[in-house]
């Protein structure tokens, strides 16, 4: 009887698959040497590379002071920034005039499929926002959320993010 140590994969696979020229024309990368070249970038000068990457993609109400503050085991990004998770998520796409571009796309155990645009899912977070502000929730209290993934578990969690 053989031993699970001796278990080997036989298979050594090699071929490469590239995409349909049209799909990666419309990709964020659209070839291995870009993709090279962003990786080379990222190890040569991982914080100016992670500034240039925050900077480009996301909102920000107030830039870092220092892009990383390493103390081993501890590290602490963009030092003296200030953004909101939530309009990074849903509010700045609505403001871009993404609205109705879809934000989420459910699909259920049953196979029900459910599409929450970027003004849905911005309407819904705003509504729980208010629940919970109501409710006495403010910044620095904890809320626990227990919910099966669902678009309801985004919204509560952006919901508090707000």
């Amino acid at each position: 009887m053989p031993h699970a140590d001796d278990i080997h994969s036989l298979l050594k696979e090699s071929r490469k698959f590239p995409p349909p020229s049209d799909f990666a024309a419309q990709s964020h990368v659209k070839s291995r040497a870009e993709y090279d070249a962003i990786y080379k970038r990222s190890i040569e000068n991982p914080l100016g590379f992670w500034s240039e990457i925050a900077e480009k993609n996301f909102h920000w109400f107030r830039l870092w002071d220092q892009v990383c503050d390493w103390k081993l085991p501890n590290a602490q990004w963009f030092v003296g920034a200030q953004t909101n998770i939530c309009y990074n998520c849903v509010d700045r796409h609505v403001d871009a005039g993404r609205g109705d571009k879809t934000a989420i796309l459910f699909e259920g155990e049953p196979g029900d499929v459910r599409h929450v645009s970027f003004r849905e899912l911005q309407n819904e977070v705003c509504r729980f926002a208010n629940v919970l502000k109501r409710l006495g929730v403010k910044k620095g209290d904890r809320v626990t959320i227990y919910m099966p993934m669902t678009p309801e578990l985004a919204i509560a969690v952006l919901a508090c993010a707000r």
